[in-house]
């Protein structure tokens, strides 16, 4: 937005001006716009600064001084996830930049960007949000520094920092702002953080459940002999017990009796008391000096706050930073599905800003034929962060809310073919599942609905969204609906009607599905269904695409370098690839995300996901880079540029006897030349053969070039009998191999 944009509304100050390292798209995919959107309707002027200049303050100047604050992002990715890969190397583009255009938006955006609204206006309150804030409210581990960071309230500076779902309590403030309210005063609010002394408390009627060291098991006290008349003073447990020359040896007389009128309290009172209590409780994490030493401690602090995150249940929390304290409200509640349908349905204009002219916004064109249906996600994988920003209880819109979507990129999306190209969120069947009953949904305190299997509490009705599907694809102009996000294969085996419906009308050829990894040991680090649900789903999928007289692929991704992954077990997993013919074009190595618990086991080598101790399970932890690099190229087994270090890899492993050109084998013996080989070009993960032998003039070649014929319609391999093993001509065919002459004799030698 511009001075010039506002002159033509009228405005000579904008109420709040937000802040976003993403170029700006009026669009409910896109966090400004929805937050944008969402206060113009409840009538305050809102300003945009999209991706400024942050090496002065002269950009967020260029709207003038807010009225009642500044609202900063780093935009719909963490700045330092956009900006690195999982190598920690410089990533070439930017999704969210016109035209992928890189260094458009510094490291850790929220901090740089928050400094520079101070700098341009000092006084002016500043309010953080976005995934990068959420994920960085109490201390974290960083994985580009390599050490554990403070909240980013310190360095950001920032009065208020909104965490999750934010339309509540963003509308809140702000009208409380507005009405004259100093935002230092406003400490109520679900969903914030903030900065307040040490010790500080909203009332004196508020206790302290402190969770600053791990349990430990004290001295077991023996059982009081009921026909003495006196008791032992013996001392008690050794942790809570006064040191032994301050205890009285002697015989110690009991005390009198205190008679104490009895009363009798209903259930409601005793259940409305406890409430009370269990509301006004804050649980004390270990201090961000403690855990930035003591990995243990910081593996402790992660299970405690994710098991504090069920908004039923979850009591606010604190964590002490020097002689401050970062206090923390309770997760923000789930909105309701009209008030779902109500931030959808505002007035966007379904496209970038004018201003971009033709520039081509990568993620603009990713999403623009797309639907958002629903929001969280109840799995808990413990690489992602989506339960963290959005919680695990889904949020759904209503069906027509939904089709109206669909009728409007219809009409007024330039470029519309007929095809959306999803229908989903998080995940693509998740849609108004829930627990059965709402009060064990407010109680429970499990980090996942379906691990290590499906709670019996849980709701995996399908209807409405097979409902949805048929309803979406009836809209007149609609060709095609398709489903591109993630599918839990897990739960949509419970409904074969689903399947069936997906995968005879709404699969495009491939199906992304994300089994990350077969081996048990680093499923469960994961919190991940066994590689059993894949094959019970793949036989559902290949048994309706057949039905439906269509070839169609799953499309598997795996996770190399995971927290709880040994060599052994990536091997595994690439000797898997092998067995069932996939070769994986792009794949992904395991990057540590602030606040997610499979960072804190990278970080501490402990598993949070159970009891912490210093004697609790250990997890091995892939962290040096040659052996990441190694467990990516297990994934990759066939392509060339990896035979070297999975040759060296296979020998210290003891494993060379899987260095060969028979079929038993994973990769081929050194060649000369093979560094100019390529892998087979083709779709991602497409099903294909593992490399053979190419035997000519004495020579044996790896194959690079060859892929399987497909198994009936759907390309699945499982079945070598049905697989047609000769290979298709290869680019290796065109290598001229010269034959070594033999050796000179040497001089003197006779012949």
């Amino acid at each position: 937005m511009s001075r010039e944009e506002m002159d033509t509304l009228g405005w000579t100050e904008c109420d709040v001006i937000l802040v976003t390292g993403d170029a700006y798209i009026d669009h409910p995919s896109f966090g400004m716009a929805l937050v944008g959107r969402l206060l113009e309707a409840q009538g305050y002027r809102v300003g945009i600064i999209s991706q400024p200049d942050w090496h002065s303050a002269d950009d967020f100047r260029k709207l003038g001084k807010p009225r009642l604050y500044y609202g900063v992002t780093a935009g719909n990715m963490d700045s330092m996830v956009n900006r690195y890969t999982a190598d920690r190397k410089p990533r070439s583009d930017d999704a969210y930049t016109p035209n992928g255009e890189p260094n458009k938006r510094p490291d850790r955006a929220v901090s740089v960007y928050a400094q520079r609204c101070r700098e341009a206006f000092p006084g002016t309150p500043v309010v953080i949000g976005s995934i990068e804030a959420s994920l960085r409210r109490i201390a974290h581990y960083d994985y580009w520094s390599d050490k554990v960071r403070r909240s980013v309230l310190f360095e950001s500076k920032a009065d208020m920092l909104i965490f999750g779902n934010a339309e509540r309590a963003l509308v809140d403030l702000t009208r409380r702002m507005a009405e004259g309210e100093n935002i230092k005063t406003i400490r109520d609010l679900r969903g914030t953080s903030f900065l307040v002394p040490s010790g500080w408390m909203p009332g004196e009627d508020w206790g302290v459940h402190n969770s600053t060291r791990v349990d430990i098991p004290g001295k077991i006290d023996a059982h009081p002999d009921p026909y003495l008349m006196v008791q032992p003073n013996t001392p008690g447990c050794a942790t809570d017990s006064k040191p032994a020359d301050e205890v009285n040896p002697a015989m110690v007389e009991p005390k009198a009796e205190v008679v104490k009128p009895i009363r009798i309290m209903s259930r409601e009172e005793r259940l409305a008391m406890q409430k009370e209590k269990h509301n006004k409780t804050v649980v004390r994490l270990p201090s961000f000096e403690t855990v930035s030493q003591d990995p243990v401690m910081y593996a402790h602090a992660s299970r405690v706050f994710h098991l504090e995150s069920n908004p039923g249940n979850a009591r606010a929390l604190v964590q002490g930073h020097g002689d401050r304290d970062v206090w923390m409200n309770p997760p923000p509640l789930p909105l309701q599905m009209d008030e779902m349908d109500n931030v959808y349905d505002l007035e966007y204009a379904r496209g970038p800003h004018p201003s971009y002219g033709g520039a081509n916004i990568p993620a603009w064109e990713m999403i623009r034929f797309s639907v958002n249906i629903m929001r969280g996600c109840f799995g808990g994988c413990t690489f992602c962060s989506i339960t963290e920003h959005e919680g695990r209880i889904i949020q759904s819109r209503s069906e027509p809310s939904i089709l109206r979507e669909i009728e409007h990129i219809r009409d007024k999306t330039k470029g519309f073919t007929g095809i959306i190209s999803d229908l989903g969120g998080p995940t693509a069947n998740m849609y108004r599942l829930s627990c059965k009953d709402k009060e064990i949904e407010s109680t429970c305190r499990r980090l996942s609905c379906v691990y290590p299997s499906i709670c019996v509490n849980l709701g995996t009705n399908h209807n409405p969204l097979i409902k949805l599907y048929r309803k979406a694809r009836a809209i007149p102009g609609v060709k095609k609906v398709l489903i591109q996000s993630g599918l839990r294969y897990d739960l949509a085996v419970r409904s074969p009607e689903y399947v069936k419906e997906l995968v005879t009308h709404h699969v495009g050829g491939l199906l992304k599905i994300a089994p990350e990894h077969t081996e048990s040991n680093v499923l469960s680090k994961m919190m991940k269904p066994g590689i059993g649900a894949y094959d019970e789903f793949k036989a559902l999928f290949e048994k309706y695409s057949i039905e439906a007289g269509k070839k169609q692929y799953l499309i598997p991704y795996f996770i190399a370098a995971h927290p709880g992954a040994t060599d052994e077990d990536m091997l595994n997993l690439a000797l898997w690839l092998k067995k069932n013919n996939f070769r994986l074009d792009q794949v992904q190595t395991f990057m540590p995300t602030p606040m997610a618990m499979a960072s804190a086991m990278y970080h501490s080598r402990k598993n949070p996901l159970h009891k912490v101790t210093d004697d609790s399970e250990d997890v091995e932890t892939p962290r040096t880079l040659k052996q990441r690099q190694a467990h990516k190229a297990f994934l990759r087994y066939y392509d060339p540029k990896n035979w070297p270090i999975l040759r060296d890899t296979l020998r210290r492993m003891g494993r060379g006897d899987l260095i060969g050109t028979g079929e038993r084998h994973l990769i081929p013996p050194y060649v000369v030349g093979e560094e100019n080989f390529k892998p087979a070009s083709g779709k991602r993960a497409m099903p294909m053969l593992a490399p053979g032998a190419d035997k000519r003039g004495g020579k044996a070649l790896p194959v690079a070039g060859g892929r399987g014929k497909p198994n009936a319609l759907t390309g699945s391999l499982s079945a070598r009998a049905t697989i047609e093993t000769k290979a298709r001509p290869s680019i290796l065919d065109t290598i001229k191999v010269k034959a070594k002459a033999p050796p000179k004799p040497a001089r003197g030698s006779r012949k």
